[in-house]
């Protein structure tokens, strides 16, 4: 056997699989056709930022990589919601869910994508047991009961014990391993760019609903003396095609009003990036030798930073069963138990996100009110507001 585990992605998930896996004893493999952009300003970097909610701190913490990310995270301590579908684009109702209600620990911390995949690459690089080799991908997958037969695009052949899928939505190991998915389009795009503004943020996440999607502004370390934010915002397609295509300055204009002032002129900090937002979950997590991670098994609109830390819930489930029984690696039994762990999960996750995001699309005056009511209602109720933040954090609704 050339490998106990042969990963298919380096992207963050896949490299904390990759570290997480090597750091417990594993030989593994990790793989990915793009090398990860590692600079800011360098093409194709990824300038989304990623909020690692308090479980997931806690597995990068185990698996050895919060030491290297710690000193780059921004902590998030308040995640702010304001309802701003009246008539003009101001706030009209504001509601705080504070992480003190719960602890003293924030609700997570905030760090850029880009960043994330330079520290992971670099711990990969410590790491005696892993053999990391962006530029090559998979190509085709065989497996039979004892292991599989991973064929990579520089034409050699691995045989492991396990695959890990988390090469993206459009896996081609799920697709290899016959794996359909179910898919639900919502006519979006979402844009992703940094801006810094005059008011500091106070490390608070603010989440801003009127039409099309929310306009979400997370907290990032100060930029040349500045508040800096990261922006994710989400439109229905053809208007997010419209900003998109805006010069900087009439662009700055549209993003200042769309986020009601609260921060003060907003002043793009970075290039502007562009994708489509999709709902998706795979019909199963696990074939014969192989489990499916990540956006290999579910994707969602990114709304409450559920995305990525989802995917580190299916790599810690995944590494303790192997850990619980090393001799099994990849068989029928851990890879069955790995499914049922996760699908229920996984399944209402997806389908509370998909009507969250279905809300915040809400264009039609009264039932942007009803929207508004709605927010107003459940933070009244104190013992409602404390179960939404846990569920938010992981805990099962």
């Amino acid at each position: 056997m050339d490998y106990d585990i042969v990963i298919s992605g380096g992207g963050i998930a896949g490299l904390t699989a990759a570290a997480g896996f090597a750091s417990a004893g594993f030989s593994t493999l990790c793989v990915d056709p793009t090398p990860p952009v590692t600079e800011r300003e360098a093409e194709g970097a990824d300038l989304r930022t990623t909020a690692f909610l308090q479980p997931a701190q806690a597995f990068l913490d185990e698996i050895g990589l919060w030491s290297r990310l710690a000193d780059h995270a921004m902590p998030l301590q308040v995640m702010r919601i304001v309802d701003a579908g009246g008539p003009v684009a101001e706030p009209r109702v504001t509601r705080d869910f504070d992480a003190a209600d719960l602890s003293d620990r924030p609700f997570g911390w905030n760090l850029p994508n880009w960043l994330l995949r330079r520290e992971m690459a670099a711990r990969l690089g410590e790491l005696a047991n892993v053999d990391f080799r962006p530029g090559t991908g998979t190509t085709a997958l065989f497996t039979r009961e004892g292991e599989a037969r991973v064929t990579l695009s520089d034409g050699s052949k691995v045989r492991c014990r396990m695959v890990v899928a988390a090469d993206g939505r459009a896996s081609p190991m799920r697709q290899a391993a016959g794996i359909g998915v179910k898919t639900t389009r919502f006519g979006q795009k979402a844009l992703a760019f940094a801006v810094t503004h005059p008011i500091p943020h106070c490390n608070v996440s603010t989440e801003i609903h009127r039409t099309g999607g929310p306009f979400t502004l997370v907290p990032l370390p100060d930029l040349d003396g500045r508040p800096c934010s990261a922006v994710v915002w989400m439109e229905d397609g053809p208007k997010a095609q419209r900003l998109f295509d805006l010069d900087p300055a009439t662009f700055q204009a549209e993003m200042s009003e769309r986020s009601c002032f609260l921060f003060g002129p907003l002043e793009l900090a970075s290039r502007r990036t562009i994708w489509p937002i999709i709902a998706q979950e795979a019909e199963r997590l696990s074939s014969q030798r192989l489990a499916l991670v990540a956006e290999a098994a579910h994707v969602v609109p990114p709304i409450g930073a559920q995305g990525l830390n989802m995917s580190l819930k299916d790599l810690a489930a995944l590494r303790d069963l192997a850990l619980a029984r090393p001799e099994g690696l990849g068989d029928a039994q851990m890879l069955s138990a790995y499914h049922r762990s996760r699908i229920t999960d996984i399944r209402a996750r997806v389908a509370g996100i998909t009507a969250l995001n279905r809300i915040s699309q809400l264009s039609a005056q009264p039932l942007r009110d009803i929207r508004a009511k709605g927010l107003d209602a459940l933070y009244g109720l104190k013992p409602v507001r404390t179960s939404l933040m846990q569920m938010g954090l992981g805990a099962r609704g």
